[in-house]
Formats: C-alpha cells, structure tokens, sequence
C-alpha cells in the first residue's frame, strides 16, 4: 500500500500502528480498491494546517490551566448527501450562540470546536444487523457504507474515503467562510439569542441573562484578546485508521507529523485500548488529541493512557472527554479527578452528557432526555469544582436544524413527537433550541454569570 514516505515522524504515524489490533475498522472486500483510495488520499490536499492545530493546542494549553472553556458540538454522523452550506451555517451559528452564553456564565473566552468536515465513521456494538430475518454488514457511517437496508449499500466501499475528503474540504472552505463574515459577528451572535428568547416558552426565565450578556456586548472573555469571534475549528474521531495515517503530513518548520484531516481528533470509549493501533497512531501525531472516558475505565489504566497520549506533560495536548451518563457521574468520577489532580497531569476536563444516556422511545427510535442531559452536566460541574479542579468544556451531539430526537427542552418534546422530524442515521442530536435551552439552564444552575469589564450586573 503507498504511503507517503516523509521522514521517520511522518512515516512511523502512518505505518507503526499497523502491526497492533485496530478495533472497529471495516472489512473492506476489495484490496485494490483500498489501495487506491488510500494512494489517492497520501497525495491529496491538507484539509487543515499545522499552524491551526498548533493554535488550537494554544486555545486548550488555556483550557487545561482553567483560563479557558471549551465549547464542542455538531452531528453524530454527517452525510455526505445532506451536507448543504444552509445547514451548516445554523450548526456553526449555533455553536457561537452556545460560546456567548457559556463564555458569559463563566468569564472565560471561549474555545470553539466543531464536530464537523470528517465525522463519517461511527463505532459500533455488533458488525452486522439483522431485519426480518436478513443479516448485513452494520452501518458503520457514510465513510465506510450506505445506510439503506440491502446488500450493495451495506458492502464496505473504500471510494467513499475519497469523497469523505472531498466533502470535508468543502465543509472546511464553508466554515471559514462563515467565520469571516458578518453573521459570526457579536451583533448577529446576540440577535439570534434574543430571537430565541423572545420565541421560547421560556422567555421569563431566559430574558434576563440575554439582556445582561446584550448588555456586555457578547462577553466571550476577560479581555485579554485572543478569543477571535468566528473562530471555529474542526474535530470528528479518529476511528478509521487507513484513511487518518494517510493524510498525515510533516511539517518541516517544526518536524512534527500531523493528522491534517482535523485539527482534534479523539479516541472514542471503544477503541481506547493501551496496546492498540488508536492508542499507538494517536501518541505519534503533534495535533492536539482527545480521549473518550467511560464509566468502566479503572484509575491506573487512566494514568497509563494519560502518559503514552500525552508523555511530556504540556498543557493543551491531551483532553479527558468524560461520558459516564447521569446515574454514574457523581460516583465514579470523583476517585478520577482525584488521582490525575494528585499525579500533578495536565490535561482539560470536558463532559460529553449524551453518550451515556441514551434511552429507545416506545416506537423504537433511539432518543435521549434533555433532562438526563442536563443531570450529567450539573454533576460534571459538582465533582470537577468540588475538587477544586477546572470543569473545562462541553462536548454535545447538535444540530442547527429543527429536528425532533432527543425529548424534553423548553418546547416539551415528547416521545410522540419524535418521527416528524427524526433526521439522524445513528445517535439523537439536540437541536438548536435544546442546546440553547441546555446553556441558559446550566448557567443558571451555575449561578456564575458576570458582565465583562466596565458592565454593571442587575442582582438576580
């Protein structure tokens, strides 16, 4: 298989992972068909720069020193068929919503992180399914397969690595795009929440930290000036191996090998193991990286991947993504914190409340309860400032888009009203207004909003 034969940095994270078991990667039927699209992914374009994922490690260097928050949400699995630059721009619109009031509530700039521009693959509990007494490869994302029931879509097709590429550099072009116009800007960020909150059944209880973050002029910081508004970088998991070491590239001003199809990639919870190729492709790559963490990881064993993820200690490389559903977070995270706190390691904290708590509604679809939600996030915040640790960020599965998949929210979804507009292909987003729901209730449950400098605060 060709690969790019760069120094020995770039080389070693393109092959050293191949000699280690690879969980949850495709039975691709066709060889030569891999090797194609693998050749054709070693020469193609960057889709980001080493000087981004440099700056992003910077942005969470400040997360991980509790000088920072980050805010990262986006699609469970995008399309490559529904992905249209409407949609896209309500998902980053929304994002910069969330930093505003977050950033608000808790006086940090805020770093904004989309799951976007690569999210194709999804881990999966069993490699087939079986309907009606038919058994086929499972959906295993756009990257690897179609979603439709037959044979021909379910077959594993290494082309679509491919257009995987092709479709997150337009994805790309578009999210730099909105960043550098004027519907990033403070004036549009706080026009939308004031849209929202004038339109939300929840409009007396939100009213009031608009008008303080209207009054603050879209706070997003202290002042210190390197939050960018409109800022927005890309991270998806890095779960497909072939197609991630093939877009590695050097970077000869430093001599480091990046991943350039994001500037973050993480280990989901199913392929975090120690002696597997995630863990060994993910310790040769300079971006910064982040790891999924669930309620059955021991303490050592965090430890051990916290040091071969992140052996030199800095600040802004390496991100724990805790997701350990509302019923076990205030249990098990604690002893967690406290080692890694006491172990003097440098990493971001960051809660990612949907994973854990995803339920099946009465008609069958897969759902989640904002409720729940909500739950997980206030005891992230309980545990990580009870221990005097930075609660550093939140990781959602969002869209802009007005669809019905997780219950509950200012609008009262029931599980009724889930198939009128039931859009994913795998796990349940929150939509625009959930998220916006989710941020004023939790900073309301944080009861830490504070105007920027010079602003006055009404007492609540």
């Amino acid at each position: 298989m060709t690969s790019l034969l760069d120094p020995p940095a770039a080389h070693a994270a393109q092959t050293s992972w191949r000699r280690l078991p690879a969980g949850q990667q495709p039975s691709w039927p066709d060889a030569a068909a891999l090797d194609a699209a693998v050749t054709a992914l070693a020469s193609a374009l960057p889709l980001v720069t080493a000087r981004e994922c440099d700056l992003l490690r910077a942005r969470l260097a400040a997360v991980a020193r509790g000088e920072a928050f980050l805010v990262q949400g986006g699609d469970c699995a995008e399309e490559l068929d529904a992905v249209n630059a409407a949609s896209i721009g309500r998902t980053a619109g929304t994002l910069q919503q969330l930093a505003a009031v977050l950033g608000y509530a808790r006086s940090l700039p805020v770093v904004t992180l989309a799951r976007m521009a690569g999210q194709y693959a999804k881990p999966r509990s069993s490699p087939t399914e079986i309907r009606g007494g038919v058994e086929l490869p499972v959906y295993r994302g756009d990257a690897v397969n179609g979603h439709a029931f037959t044979a021909a879509a379910r077959t594993p097709d290494p082309h679509r690595l491919v257009r995987v590429h092709h479709t997150s550099a337009a994805t790309v072009n578009l999210v730099r795009a909105y960043g550098a116009g004027e519907h990033a800007g403070p004036g549009q960020v706080l026009a939308a929440l004031r849209e929202f909150t004038d339109a939300s059944p929840e409009r007396d209880r939100y009213a009031a930290l608009t008008a303080e973050i209207e009054r603050a002029g879209g706070f997003t910081g202290t002042g210190d000036g390197w939050h960018t508004p409109g800022e927005l970088f890309m991270s998806h998991e890095g779960l497909l191996l072939d197609y991630e070491s093939a877009l590695v590239r050097l970077d000869p001003a430093t001599g480091g090998a990046y991943a350039t199809s994001g500037h973050l990639l993480w280990i989901g919870e199913r392929t975090r193991r120690l002696d597997g190729a995630h863990v060994e492709f993910f310790s040769r790559i300079s971006n910064p990286v982040a790891v999924k963490i669930g309620p059955s990881i021991e303490t050592d064993d965090l430890l051990r991947l916290i040091g071969r993820l992140s052996p030199e200690g800095e600040p802004g490389r390496l991100t724990l993504v805790v997701r350990m559903g509302a019923g076990k977070i205030r249990d098990v995270l604690p002893g967690l914190v406290e080692r890694v706190t006491a172990e003097g390691l440098p990493v971001a904290w960051v809660s990612d409340p949907m994973h854990g708590n995803t339920i099946s509604a009465p008609s069958g679809h897969k759902t989640r309860r904002f409720d729940d939600v909500l739950d997980e996030l206030a005891g992230f915040f309980e545990v990580l400032t009870g221990l005097g640790a930075h609660p550093g960020g939140v990781h959602l599965e969002l869209t802009g888009d007005d669809v019905t998949e997780c219950v509950g929210g200012g609008d009262g979804i029931g599980f009724g009203d889930l198939p009128a507009r039931y859009r994913s292909v795998c796990d349940p987003r929150l939509n625009r207004g959930q998220a916006l729901d989710l941020a004023y209730r939790l900073a309301e449950l944080l009861d830490t909003a504070r105007p920027s400098s010079g602003a006055v605060r009404e007492s609540r």
